[in-house]
């Protein structure tokens, strides 16, 4: 199940997750420098990672689970948000080159169907990128986050995943090495535990981020298959029956 868009706005707002985005975007800055005249998909709730990335780019557009809801984003400008089903992106073959999975894969419902449309919409040569709560990591344990739900992936499945999905791995990094905790005498702590522990226990971060490169010499075997999602309405409108006949006793009789 989906973590909910108010629950991953509340944690981004707040001290520890302003911290941890931090975190997170030092990391992801090791990996992506600059995508100038790309064109970028954010799937899950990567916002709070997208506008580091979004002045080189040609467009960049966030991609929101059904089940997860969605927010406008940017904020103050025309909208680049769409809900959609992540088995079933709204996206032609080979237009894309990059996707940037946040909050995502641990709450597919089917992850290496995830990653096989991920693969079409991807242009040869197309990158992408996962971030992922580490199973070995506190963060994973803790449900106070939103790292703290869906299912953990250590380095070893993850890169199996990719393989076996028709990805290559390629550069990875780590993050969130210090504890989820909203004491501020540990928070104030965490650049010193952040640099200790990428440099002494990498294997016990909080998350795993992985790079991968689509792979063009291998095919996918694709079966035909209908859609099998359907929108239902959250409100569905039936109409306000008028009273002004009834009141007057003029009303049409059937």
């Amino acid at each position: 199940m989906h973590t909910d868009i108010v629950d991953l706005r509340e944690f981004y707002h707040s001290q520890l997750g302003r911290l941890a985005e931090q975190s997170i975007s030092f990391a992801l800055s090791s990996l992506w420098a600059r995508l100038p005249e790309e064109r970028l998909v954010g799937l899950g709730y990567a916002v709070p990672y997208l506008d580091r990335f979004r002045a080189d780019t040609e467009r960049t557009f966030a991609f929101m689970p059904a089940g997860q809801g969605a927010v406008n984003w940017p904020s103050g400008e025309l909208s680049a948000t769409a809900l959609v089903f992540d088995e079933e992106l709204p996206l032609p073959d080979a237009s894309i080159d990059r996707v940037l999975m946040v909050h995502s894969l641990e709450f597919a419902e089917n992850p290496r169907e995830t990653l096989k449309e991920l693969w079409r919409i991807l242009a040869p040569g197309g990158r992408l990128i996962i971030v992922v709560p580490n199973r070995r990591g506190v963060w994973a344990r803790m449900e106070h986050t939103p790292f703290g739900s869906g299912r953990p992936y250590s380095r070893r499945q993850l890169s199996l995943l990719l393989r076996e999905t028709n990805f290559t791995p390629a550069a990875s990094a780590e993050a969130l090495f210090f504890p989820p905790s909203r004491i501020r005498t540990v928070l104030r702590f965490r650049n010193v535990i952040e640099r200790m522990g990428r440099r002494f226990w990498p294997v016990f971060s909080g998350i795993i981020i992985v790079e991968a490169q689509k792979r063009l010499y291998q095919g996918l075997p694709v079966a035909a298959r209908a859609s099998r999602r359907v929108f239902v309405p959250v409100l569905a409108p039936q109409g306000v029956p008028t009273t002004r006949d009834g009141a007057d006793g003029c009303g049409a009789v059937a």
